[in-house]
C-alpha cells in the first residue's frame, strides 16, 4: 500500500533525515517515534507531497490511493464553522455536481479523451462520497464528543481537544484507505483516547501514527519505526512499544557489553606490554663477562625479540583505539529539569470548600469539597470542557468561583504551564523570555536554557517560530526558573516527546512541593501521581493512585 525507498532531506547543510525506507500493508499499523526534531512530521508532509525529498521516492499501491492526514497543529481560519469545516472536507455537492455536468459535455463532444475520462471518474467518486457521507456526519460527530455543538460554532472558539477531535472527524469522513496521524492523542481525555484505540484496531486500512503516548503505542500498532537524531536513519523494530522498549534495552545492554569488555582487553594488552617491555629492559641491562661474546649476542638478539613482541601487543591496543573501537554508548536525551530549593508551604496547599465553578450562567463542577495536601502529586482527569482547566484558573484567582469559597495556604508560590502556551510571548526568544523571570547574565542564562536544548543561536528564535515541542521545553524551563512550591500543569506534556515525558516524569517525582496536573497519559499518571482528582457527574472524586 505504501513503499519508502531511500527517502533523504536535508535544509541548508543540517541533515534532517538520511536513506529512509519502510513499507506499510493494509491492516497493518506502524508507530514512528524519536526525539523532536528527529524529522518525524518532515517525513510525514513527504508523504503527502507538502515537501520534496532531495532523494528517495514514495510509491502508493493504487496510485490513486485515498490518504488521510491528521497535522500536528489545527489553524482554522477566524471565520470557520463548524459546517463551513465539514462542507470543506465532505466537498460542495453543488460545485460537484456542475463540474460533472461539463465533463459528461466535453465526453460527448471527445469521448477518446483519457483525460477528461479520468477526471470524470475522480469527480463521480467524491460526489458519490460526498453524498454518502453526509448521512454519517452525526454519528462520526457523535462518536467524538462534538454532537452538541451548534454547528455555526467557530471553530476558534473550541477547545484543544474539541479541535482535536473535529480534525480527527475530517480524516475519518473522508474514508481513507491510508492514514497519517501526527500526535493524534493530544488533548485527548481518557474516554476519547479508549475511542480512537478502538478505532485503530478494527480499521482495515493502514495507519502511520506518530505519538508519545505510550500506553496508546502499545495498544494500537505492530511495529515500531525509529528515527535515530545522531545518524539521521531508521531502524524497524516488530512489535508494539513494549516490545521495541525491550529490543532497545538489549541492544544498548549488549553494545554496553561489548565496550566494557574492549576496554578490559585494551587494560590487559597494556599490561602485557608493559611487561614484555620490562623484560626487554631487564635483558639489555644484564651483565657478562666481558670477553663472552656468545652471551651478549644472545641477550641482544632475545631484547630484539622481546620489543618486537611488545611493539606487537601495542599495535593491536591501538587498533581496538582506532580501526575497530566500539564507541561507550550514551544516553540518547539529555535535557536536564531539577527543581531546587524549593520553599516549603503549610500543610494544607488549597482547601475548596462547597466551591462552584462555571462562567456567568455555565455551572461546571459543584459543590467541591476537597484539600490539596503539601507533597500530594495530584492527576485531574475527566471529559474534555468538564471543567479541569476552569478549576486550575479559578486557584489561580485568573477566574471567580460562582459560589462557595477557595483558601490559599501559606507560603504557596504557584507556577502555571498553560495547555495551549498562551503565557508564552511570541514576540519573545528564550532567552528574553527566561531573562524577564529571573535576573541572570546573558552567559548565566544561555547555561540555564542549554540544559532543556536551547543551544547556541537557538536561544534566539522567536517563541512564535519555535515547534510546539520546543514551547512546550520553554515552559518547563519557565517552571523551574520561577522556584515555585506549587506546580498546576494543564496538559502539561502535549507536544514532548517520549524521553522528555520520562525526564519530566522523573523531576516530578523528586519535586518536594505539591503538583496538581490536568493529564491523560496513562503511563505518565501511573509513574509520577500519589492522588487522583476524577471528575465524576458536576463533582470530584478523590482517590490515592494505586501503584
Amino acid at each position: 500500500m505504501l513503499s519508502v525507498n531511500n527517502i533523504s532531506k536535508s535544509y541548508g547543510l543540517d541533515l534532517i533525515l538520511d536513506g529512509i525506507s519502510f513499507s506499510l500493508n493494509s491492516g497493518e499499523c506502524l508507530g514512528l517515534v524519536g526525539p523532536n526534531g528527529s524529522g518525524k512530521t518532515t517525513l510525514l508532509r513527504m508523504l503527502v507531497q507538502q515537501e520534496k525529498p532531495d532523494s528517495g521516492s514514495v510509491q502508493f499501491e493504487p496510485s490513486d490511493i485515498h490518504v488521510g492526514y491528521l497535522p500536528q497543529g489545527f489553524t482554522p481560519a477566524p471565520e470557520e464553522t463548524l459546517q463551513s469545516f465539514l462542507d470543506r472536507i465532505e466537498g460542495n455537492v453543488d460545485l460537484l455536481t456542475a463540474r460533472l455536468e461539463e465533463l459528461a459535455a466535453g465526453l460527448a463532444e471527445n469521448n477518446q479523451s483519457l483525460e477528461l475520462q479520468h477526471e470524470y471518474d475522480q469527480v463521480l467518486a467524491q460526489l458519490e462520497h460526498s453524498v454518502d457521507s453526509s448521512g454519517r456526519v452525526p454519528g462520526v460527530l457523535a462518536g467524538l464528543g462534538l454532537g452538541q455543538l451548534p454547528m455555526d460554532t467557530l471553530i476558534t472558539n473550541l477547545s484543544g481537544g474539541q479541535k482535536t477531535r473535529l480534525s480527527l472527524a475530517g480524516v475519518l469522513l473522508s474514508d481513507p484507505q491510508l492514514i497519517l496521524l501526527d500526535e493524534p492523542t493530544n488533548h485527548l481525555d481518557l474516554d476519547m483516547l479508549a475511542w480512537l484505540e478502538d478505532w485503530l484496531n478494527g480499521y482495515t486500512g493502514a495507519a502511520l501514527v506518530v505519538s508519545h503516548d505510550r500506553t496508546f503505542l502499545d495498544h494500537t500498532t505492530t511495529s515500531i519505526l525509529e528515527i535515530d537524531p545522531k545518524t539521521h536513519k531508521s531502524r524497524l523494530y516488530a512489535g508494539n512499544y513494549s516490545d521495541y522498549l525491550e529490543q532497545k534495552m538489549a541492544d544498548y545492554d549488549r553494545h554496553w557489553q561489548e565496550y566494557t569488555d574492549q576496554q578490559d582487553e585494551i587494560s590487559r594488552l597494556r599490561a602485557a606490554a608493559r611487561h614484555v617491555r620490562g623484560l626487554a629492559n631487564f635483558r639489555r641491562g644484564g651483565k657478562a663477562d666481558s670477553g663472552d661474546k656468545f652471551a651478549k649476542g644472545f641477550f641482544a638478539n632475545r631484547s630484539q625479540s622481546t620489543v618486537k613482541r611488545a611493539k606487537q601487543i601495542e599495535k593491536r591496543v591501538d587498533r581496538l583505539l582506532n580501526e575497530d573501537r566500539v564507541e561507550k554508548p550514551k544516553p540518547a536525551w539529555e535535557m536536564k529539569i531539577e527543581f531546587d530549593d524549593i520553599p516549603e508551604s503549610g500543610r494544607d496547599v488549597v482547601a475548596l470548600e462547597h466551591l462552584t465553578i462555571g462562567y456567568g450562567d455555565l455551572v461546571l463542577l459543584e459543590d467541591l469539597n476537597l484539600v490539596l495536601r503539601y507533597g500530594q502529586r495530584v492527576a485531574l482527569i475527566g471529559p474534555n470542557g468538564s471543567g479541569k482547566t476552569t478549576l486550575l484558573k479559578t486557584i489561580l484567582g485568573k477566574i471567580p468561583s460562582l459560589a462557595g469559597r477557595l483558601r490559599v495556604g501559606t507560603n504557596v508560590t504557584p507556577g502555571y504551564m498553560a495547555q495551549e502556551q498562551e503565557n508564552l510571548d511570541p514576540k519573545l526568544n528564550s532567552l528574553q523570555t527566561i531573562q524577564k523571570l529571573i535576573s541572570q547574565s546573558e552567559t548565566e542564562a544561555r547555561s540555564f536554557l542549554s540544559k532543556f536544548l536551547f543551544k547556541g543561536d537557538d536561544v534566539f528564535i522567536p517563541v512564535g517560530s519555535l515547534s510546539y515541542g520546543e514551547r512546550s521545553r520553554l515552559s518547563l524551563a519557565r517552571l523551574v526558573a520561577t522556584g515555585c512550591n506549587l506546580l498546576m500543569l494543564d496538559e502539561p506534556i502535549n507536544h514532548l516527546d517520549i524521553p522528555a515525558r520520562s525526564r519530566f516524569e522523573q523531576a516530578l517525582k523528586a519535586f518536594e512541593g505539591t503538583v496538581l496536573a490536568v493529564v491523560h497519559d496513562r503511563y505518565f499518571i501511573q509513574g509520577f501521581a500519589t492522588h487522583i482528582w476524577q471528575v465524576s457527574g458536576m463533582s470530584l472524586v478523590s482517590y490515592p493512585n494505586a501503584p
